[in-house]
């Protein structure tokens, strides 16, 4: 097992120290973060980020991406392409969402990501509990993108490069509020769909979308 938590426990004389995950590995190498970004949304593909960070270079305030206001994601976003050691981007596009099913897609685009890498990793860390498939060791870590740097640093890159994809969508098809919503189901874009019916880059198997096309 690659985590492993230690006992909340009382210094002599001194205040009880809180419960910790310490991350213990058996083989030296490079250990990659992945996370995806864009599984809920009604339109457009999932994206998947993998990062290998440098540890001699480190990144101040990496957390997980969904805590981090937009300018503070964009900030951290130009850090990791300074300082990581390598990292890559990659999507499962919406004819794959709707052939595979969200999650097989989602699993698609880590795979790619991982793939993408320059350097090959020894172990891959992955937000959630379930891994693509994958020709090296990798173990998936329950919310991982607020307690592995790596995976965090992955879910800052994937988060942001899905909302620069979803602003030039709404350069396209401005009707819909993409820059807005990022494709998530709001009122405002349900309402969207009702009044201008689907655009090519809805995904047509999820319900909302289902309901306009019949």
């Amino acid at each position: 097992m690659p985590l492993k938590k230690s006992s909340e426990r009382r210094a002599r004389g001194g205040p009880a120290l809180p419960q910790q995950v310490e991350f213990v590995w058996d083989a030296a190498g490079l250990m990659a973060g992945v996370d995806e970004a864009g599984r809920g949304p009604l339109a457009g593909p999932v994206f998947a980020a993998a990062v290998i960070l440098d540890d001699r270079n480190p990144i101040a305030g990496l957390a997980d991406s969904k805590v981090l206001t937009a300018r503070r994601r964009e900030q951290l976003f130009d850090a990791i392409h300074d300082k990581a050691l390598c990292f890559c981007v990659a999507q499962a596009s919406v004819a794959e969402i709707d052939q595979l099913n969200i999650l097989q897609a989602t699993l698609l685009a880590m795979r790619r990501a991982v793939q993408g890498l320059r350097l090959k990793p020894t172990l891959v860390l992955v937000d959630g509990n379930r891994l693509p498939v994958l020709d090296v060791r990798a173990e998936a870590v329950v919310k991982g993108d607020a307690r592995v740097a790596a995976i965090s640093a992955a879910s800052i890159l994937a988060k942001v490069s899905r909302d620069r994809w979803c602003a030039e969508l709404d350069a396209r098809y401005p009707q819909y509020g993409f820059a807005d919503h990022k494709g998530y189901g709001t009122a405002e874009h349900l309402q969207a769909l009702l009044a201008h019916g689907a655009c090519p880059e809805h995904r047509t198997t999820f319900s909302p979308v289902a309901k306009v096309l019949r």
